[in-house]
């Protein structure tokens, strides 16, 4: 595949990268606003660490989860997700810079250079993949929470860092599927199969039968 393209799908997911970096400390996973006066309008915003709230004055107070154990499932495994997306897109990351044609780091064999990238395609995918299912999990919770009518709790909206997080999943699998369809198409192109045979054609007026003959009358007897 061209270079270029493989140039374009590092990028890709090397910013699906940078964004899942910034979604997972982001504090506004999910948000609700209190309204009242203009003293005790309040806006409340959760992540996955800590749970904060902040009045019309500016003041703002945040508190970590005391537990981890204490916490809902779905919390403890988007934490696990995120994390686990972050490894993933950094190996991904470093096989892709090693493995891209316009790379000199793994020399000029472009078999096993293919194979790195194909690699660093996988693990982009995966990473997309984990960051995908940590927010849409997430995100559900809220939504099944906020239209329960006989949920007695804080009725909280979908905040920024689901979006970030959504927006760096689509970049990752983006950049990891072209990154594995480039592999396939290079190998495809660059090493054609060892078993060709080339046939050599001759040109010229066969012989006829009296000449064969004769040919054959003068030279069988020395």
């Amino acid at each position: 595949m061209d270079p270029i393209v493989e140039v374009v799908a590092l990028l890709l997911g090397f910013i699906g990268w940078v964004m899942a970096g910034i979604a997972l400390p982001n504090r506004y996973w999910k948000t609700s606003t209190v309204d009242g006066n203009v003293i005790t309008t309040s806006t409340i915003y959760e992540n996955l660490w800590m749970s904060c709230a902040t009045d019309s004055t500016g003041v703002h107070n945040c508190r970590e989860f005391p537990s981890l154990l204490a916490l809902n499932g779905y919390i403890q495994a988007s934490r696990g997700l995120m994390i686990a997306s972050i490894v993933l897109g950094t190996f991904g990351l470093l096989a892709a810079l090693i493995g891209v044609q316009c790379s000199k780091a793994g020399g000029e064999n472009y078999v096993l250079k293919g194979r790195i990238t194909g690699t660093a395609g996988v693990l982009f995918i995966l990473q997309g993949l984990c960051t995908m299912v940590a927010v849409s999990w997430y995100a559900f919770n809220i939504t099944q929470e906020f239209f329960d009518p006989f949920y007695p709790g804080i009725r909280y909206e979908i905040g920024e860092g689901l979006y970030i997080g959504w927006c760096s999943a689509v970049l990752a699998i983006v950049g990891g599927s072209c990154l594995t369809c480039s592999c396939k198409m290079g190998t495809e192109e660059k090493y054609p199969l060892p078993h060709e045979t080339r046939a050599t054609v001759y040109s010229g007026v066969a012989p006829t039968r009296s000449v064969a003959a004769s040919t054959y009358g003068r030279n069988a007897y020395v």
